[in-house]
């Protein structure tokens, strides 16, 4: 598995490269014959990205997937009346699908998850979807798929890709993985189409947007206190407790949140692994942060207003909540009280160490509760 050290090697080799060429020197100042500052960069750049392709091809037969017994997929399915982008990667057919669906909202983990999900392919096929006006799907649907963009919508579409999972794979049911943005489809999916789940498992779990900020304040502030951190108090009391008239408040709270959950290097961490991810390239970050742009656009007006009950209390099928133990973007312990309000024929709260990311940030702590708690219930799968 790539380390986080490695990837940060690679973001900064990137930006050394980038950030020159940003302000060059002046043409003029260069003697006639000599090379520029450009030049100089463009040559950089080539030899950069012949460096990013050797690792690409190296990962990809690093992490290469038998054929004879496993599968390895990645195409557009037609879901919804658009071709949508699905990734299908598993060690052995016979295993369970794992079927996973990422937060954001528009944020994409097909680029950069490689090497966190390999482990978890020799227990599960595991599926990644760039979900409408995300990643992939958003390229080659471009745009104008905006208007679709929708809660109903998109839990169709991740029905629609369940069934065709089921058909294409030969299985009667899937595992459902969902993280933070996530979870308000997989909530949906799993109380609309219960037959089609062996099990949910939810981390990042949202729990009640109209809470969600307001717990989190007074998380972070009782860990600013524990941890001795004058400037985090300072500044989160300055803003005081949300509702914000403005992003400011906000953006402080985002702030505080990822610098105690260390959710900021592993976010500048996924650039670097997705500069080296097998099939992947440069293309694939600018599909991403637009994805991310038109989700955010379109889909967060439309669920600030989910609270417990709207989210669902009853559930047919058994409910995981796998939490990061200090998770300070969804708190830890909104979601600790929303699976205690669940009626379900069984339900587990499993704590992660780590934060808002520990399902990649700690992905095999991870992987262990899934194969303990959930694996046994894709018998006959």
């Amino acid at each position: 598995m790539l380390s986080c050290c490695g990837a940060y090697v690679v973001l900064f080799a990137f930006l050394s490269v980038a950030a020159p060429a940003q302000n060059p020197e002046p043409q003029q100042s260069a003697a006639r014959g000599s090379t520029t500052a450009a030049d100089y960069n463009d040559a950089a750049y080539r030899k950069f990205d012949q460096t990013l392709s050797f690792l690409r091809e190296r990962n990809a037969r690093q992490y290469a997937i038998d054929p004879a017994k496993g599968v390895d997929e990645a195409s557009h399915v037609s879901i919804g009346g658009i071709e949508q982008w699905v990734t299908i990667r598993g060690e052995d057919r016979s295993n369970p699908v794992l079927l996973f669906l990422h937060g954001g909202p528009g944020d994409v983990t097909n680029p950069w998850s490689f090497a966190m999900f390999a482990p978890w392919e020799a227990y599960f096929t595991v599926v990644q979807w760039d979900q409408r006006g995300a990643g992939r799907t958003l390229n080659k649907s471009g745009p104008s798929v905006a208007p679709t963009m929708t809660l109903d919508r998109m839990t169709q579409d991740g029905i629609e890709l369940t069934e065709y999972l089921c058909k294409h794979l030969g299985k009667r049911k899937v595992i459902l993985v969902a993280h933070s943005f996530g979870t308000l489809l997989g909530l949906r999916m799993i109380r609309e189409r219960p037959d089609l789940f062996f099990a949910y498992v939810g981390t990042g779990q949202v729990a009640d947007e109209t809470q969600n900020y307001t717990a989190a304040y007074e998380a972070l502030l009782k860990k600013a206190r524990a941890a001795g951190n004058q400037q985090a108090l300072d500044e989160l009391k300055r803003i005081g407790p949300p509702p914000y008239a403005n992003g400011e408040g906000y953006g402080v709270q985002r702030k505080w949140a990822n610098r105690f959950e260390g959710a900021d290097r592993f976010l500048y961490g996924t650039l670097g692994l997705a500069l080296v991810a097998p099939g992947y390239s440069v293309r694939d970050l600018n599909d991403s942060i637009d994805g991310q742009i038109l989700s955010g656009e379109r889909l967060v007006p439309q669920t600030r207003s989910e609270t417990m009950k709207e989210l669902g209390l009853k559930f047919a099928i058994p409910m995981f909540f796998f939490e990061g133990t200090e998770d300070f973007t969804t708190p830890t312990e909104l979601a600790r009280k929303y699976l205690e309000a669940i009626q379900a024929p069984r339900k587990e709260f499993a704590p992660i160490s780590g934060g808002h990311f520990a399902v990649f940030m700690n992905s095999d702590q991870f992987l262990r509760e899934l194969v303990a708690h959930v694996l046994p219930l894709a018998g006959g799968h």
